[in-house]
């Protein structure tokens, strides 16, 4: 018997999930609020590891798609104090697919292939049916039911209400996000200060990074640690007003680095919020969650490789396995748990390194994780 499986949220998980399922031929509705793909920015660049991103693709029938979309070579990352003075220049072997980036905006038109996405379907929230699956409430008013939601709607799910009452907390730290377009024309200095793949600078409880995308496109981030209304006397909509405020900032630090915020174009507050670490609920027939949605954490690398890979992982759970539609869902959250339970520690921890008091944590914690 063909179950009625919805799945909320066009991000990577519910993609993956989506795609992995029409590959196995099961039907399955995906609804997302964006009104159309490139309603807004997709955002930066995404490495994806060998043991989960790529494995998620794989899965799809899309690895191939991937390496002639990827970039190797983004996978470069330089360190700098904030003084200029280089740390690390480590670069990858020609042979080196390990974590090879790929833009947003490519991955998500690479998964999105035959589906057929209802866009424009924002949903209020769900509600379980006990054993009778689940009804999704959407935004315009419709209702309908299904035998499986499930929620891949990021880290303000309105899908996790139905199984559990938890919500993200604030880390203390926080990020503004800027962009540079052309940059190999018009700013050629900064450029070669990128490289191909990152460069990052780490000061006391402060940090800026810049990663190239594909196009002449780079992606700057300034992170630091404050109040969550930090911003209050200064509206990140007015862009000058927040330059100013964050030259101030990072005042003295090496011009290059300065250079990425003074040529920058508009600026986007993206504050760190997190769920608990090894956040679980009581199993919910009818309801599951993917990504963010399950278990959000610092924005170090793993968060969309788990949602790509748990998004796979339960397509097939659900596509191959023998058991039925709700134990095939209870099994796989058993495993999810204890697998986002370990990233979770890992980056919560990362965090805290790489935003510290002491920015030698930071050198470590790169050392650790790329040996020379």
């Amino acid at each position: 018997m063909r179950h009625r499986i919805a799945v909320i949220g066009g991000g990577p998980a519910g993609l993956t999930f989506a795609r992995v399922l029409h590959r196995h031929g099961i039907p399955v509705a995906l609804f997302e609020r964006d009104p159309a793909p490139d309603a807004r920015p997709a955002g930066g660049t995404l490495d994806l590891h060998e043991g989960m991103g790529q494995l998620a693709m794989d899965k799809a029938g899309l690895l191939a798609e991937f390496h002639a979309l990827s970039r190797p070579e983004g996978q470069a990352m330089r360190i700098l104090d904030p003084n200029g003075t280089v740390l690390r220049d480590w670069r990858p072997g020609p042979d080196e697919r390990a974590n090879p980036e790929i833009d947003r905006g490519h991955l998500r038109d690479l998964l999105l292939g035959p589906l057929d996405i209802q866009w424009g379907r924002g949903v209020t929230h769900v509600v379980p049916g006990g054993r009778s699956g689940a009804t999704v409430h959407f935004a315009d008013g419709r209702q309908e039911a299904f035998d499986l939601v499930v929620g891949a709607d990021g880290a303000w799910s309105r899908t996790r209400s139905a199984v559990s009452p938890v919500t993200p907390h604030y880390t203390g730290v926080t990020a503004m996000e800027t962009s540079l377009h052309d940059i190999d024309n018009r700013h050629p200095d900064l450029a070669c200060f990128v490289g191909d793949g990152s460069v990052a600078v780490y000061g006391a409880h402060r940090s800026l990074v810049a990663q190239r995308n594909s196009g002449g496109h780079i992606k700057v981030y300034a992170r630091f640690r404050a109040p969550l209304d930090w911003h209050k006397h200064v509206d990140p909509a007015d862009v000058e007003a927040m330059r100013a405020d964050l030259l101030a900032r990072f005042d003295g630090w090496a011009a290059p680095a300065l250079d990425l915020l003074r040529h920058g174009t508009a600026f986007v507050h993206r504050p760190v919020h997190v769920l608990p670490v090894c956040h679980t609920w009581t199993h919910v027939p009818g309801v599951t969650l993917l990504g963010d949605a399950a278990h959000l954490m610092p924005p170090l690398g793993a968060g969309a490789n788990l949602a790509m890979l748990e998004g796979a992982e339960l397509a097939e759970t659900i596509a191959l396995g023998p058991d039925g539609l709700d134990d095939a869902v209870r099994a796989f959250e058993e495993r999810m748990w204890v697998r986002a339970g370990k990233w979770a520690r890992i980056t919560t921890a990362g965090l805290e390194r790489l935003v510290s008091a002491d920015p030698a944590e930071a050198l470590a914690l790169f050392d650790q994780v790329q040996p020379s």
